[in-house]
């Protein structure tokens, strides 16, 4: 029996294409951190870690409003495998599933995360990408298992290449899995696609 789904988001990104603190920015009143926090504990997850930079003393502050543990990620120009490994090493040992969400990707919808969650109940030694129309997207979720196995200088690329037998991919209605938020353009497209109605 599959134990607890747990997430990791990933916010010590330096957001050096954005030029400002992407975790920050706001969308429809909220930051995108409180988006991507929201977004996971209502599609249904069990517990969140939350990776900052070692000098993201105002990203920490920000996810402190949310029932998540907070970890930093030693290396200043630590890449995202570093900042995976630093949020798996904070998860509960009940956890057997893991989201790996990024702040870049600030679209995503609750029920895609639900919808993970779900599809990793039923067979919890996959590899869960979700979809849309056809094109992979994210956030995936791994078996904590396997996200054991990661270790430096290996990155999560590199642990999906060695273990595509396990992948499934799981087509959803949701563009927001395929939407990134890298630069100031993708970050004004968003916000002109997603602003609310006057």
């Amino acid at each position: 029996m599959p134990g607890s789904v747990a997430a990791i988001l990933l916010a010590a990104g330096a957001s050096r294409r954005m030029g400002t603190c992407k975790q920050l920015l706001q969308l429809e009143g909220k930051t995108v951190l409180a988006r991507c926090l929201e977004t996971l504990l209502h599609g249904g997850v069990d517990e969140i870690v939350v990776v900052v930079a070692p000098t993201g003393d105002e990203v920490s502050g920000a996810a402190a409003h949310y029932p998540v543990r907070v970890v930093r990620n030693a290396e200043p120009d630590g890449d995202m495998a570093a900042s995976i490994c630093t949020g798996r090493d904070a998860l509960s040992p009940a956890v057997t599933g893991v989201v790996i969400a990024l702040c870049d990707y600030p679209l995503v919808k609750s029920e895609t995360i639900a919808r993970l969650a779900e599809a990793h109940r039923q067979a919890p030694g996959n590899i869960i990408v979700p979809c849309h129309d056809g094109h992979r997207g994210h956030p995936p979720l791994l078996p904590r298992q396997l996200l054991d196995a990661l270790e430096m200088p290996l990155t999560l690329r590199d642990l999906l290449r060695d273990n595509k037998e396990l992948i499934h991919h799981l087509e959803l209605p949701d563009d927001g899995v395929l939407i990134d938020m890298d630069t100031p353009e993708d970050y004004h497209r968003i916000a002109a696609m997603h602003r609310p109605e006057t």
